[in-house]
C-alpha cells in the first residue's frame, strides 16, 4: 500500500532530510586523499546524534554502520572501512535518518581529489538523470515515467542502469511503497498523487548494467570491475509539482577533472 503524507507530515519529513542534506555536505567536504570511509561513518555518526536523531541505517537488517560508502566499483551498500582514499577514487555517501518518527535519506557521489574527465562525466551523467526523474514526479503522471526518464539519459550518454537495486517510497518507514525501478516503458505503473514521498536514486555504471553482491552480504560491486556512481533525493509530492527535501548547499558531486 503507498502512504500518502499530509503537507504537515511533509513538514516534519523536511527537517529529516535537511539534517541528512547538511551531514552529506560536510561529509563531501571531508572526503579527500588520505580519509578513510570510516572516517567518514564516525563523522556522520556524531553530527547525527549531537542533532538529536537517529541512524536509520545502523541496525537495519544487521547493517553494521552508520553510513554506507561505496569505492568505485563498488555500487551501493559499501560497508566503511580503514581503506584510505586515493587521489583519483569515487566515493558514494548514502546516509539516512530517523527525526520524530519520520525518515530521511540521501546519496551523493563525490571525487576524491582530482578525477579522470570520464569519471567526472560518469557523475555529471547520473545526477542529471536523478534531476531528469524528479521532474517526471508529478501529479497525475505514472510511477515508470520517472524510470524511462532516468534510463534514456543515462542510455543516450553510453552508461547503464543497474537493474537489481531501486528507489522507493520513504515515510514513517525506511523502505515504503511504490519502488522505483530506473529502467522502464513510460505510462506504466500506479497513478502518481499528491502527498507521496519518493527516494529517487539512479544507480548508474560505466561499464554493463550487471552487479554482484560480495561474501559481506552488503557491498554490492559491477561484475565487469567499472566505476559506478549513485545519487539520491528524497522528493514530496505537491500540487505545485516535486519537492525535493534534501536540496544540499555544497556544490554537487562531481569533483575536479
Amino acid at each position: 500500500m503507498i502512504v500518502c503524507k499530509s503537507a504537515a507530515e511533509i513538514d516534519r519529513m523536511a527537517g529529516a532530510n535537511a539534517l541528512v542534506a547538511a551531514i552529506l555536505d560536510e561529509l563531501a567536504a571531508a572526503t579527500a586523499p588520505g580519509a578513510t570511509t570510516r572516517d567518514l561513518d564516525a563523522l556522520a555518526d556524531r553530527r547525527i546524534r549531537e542533532a538529536g536523531a537517529r541512524a536509520a541505517f545502523k541496525g537495519y537488517r544487521g547493517y553494521p554502520a552508520t553510513l554506507c560508502a561505496s569505492i568505485n566499483e563498488q555500487v551501493v551498500h559499501g560497508i566503511p572501512s580503514d581503506r584510505a582514499l586515493v587521489e583519483g577514487d569515487i566515493v558514494s555517501l548514502d546516509m539516512g535518518v530517523i527525526v520524530e518518527g519520520f525518515y530521511g535519506d540521501s546519496a551523493v557521489t563525490v571525487g576524491v581529489g582530482a578525477i579522470a574527465p570520464e569519471t567526472a562525466r560518469l557523475l555529471r551523467v547520473t545526477e542529471e538523470a536523478l534531476g531528469r526523474g524528479i521532474a517526471q514526479a508529478r501529479v497525475g503522471g505514472r510511477l515508470s515515467d520517472i524510470g524511462h526518464a532516468v534510463q534514456q539519459w543515462v542510455e543516450s550518454n553510453g552508461f547503464s542502469v543497474v537493474r537489481e537495486f531501486v528507489g522507493h517510497g520513504i515515510g514513517q518507514a525506511l523502505h515504503e511503497e511504490p519502488q522505483i525501478p530506473n529502467y522502464g516503458e513510460p505510462g506504466r505503473g500506479p497513478r502518481l498523487a499528491e502527498g507521496m514521498v519518493l527516494a529517487i536514486e539512479p544507480m548508474v555504471n560505466a561499464g554493463k548494467p550487471g552487479v554482484k553482491v560480495l561474501a559481506d552480504g552488503w557491498t554490492a560491486v559491477t561484475r565487469d570491475g567499472s566505476l559506478s556512481a549513485h545519487f539520491e533525493h528524497t522528493v514530496a509530492l505537491t500540487a505545485d509539482g516535486p519537492r525535493v527535501l534534501t536540496v544540499r548547499n555544497g556544490a554537487g558531486g562531481s569533483g575536479r577533472p
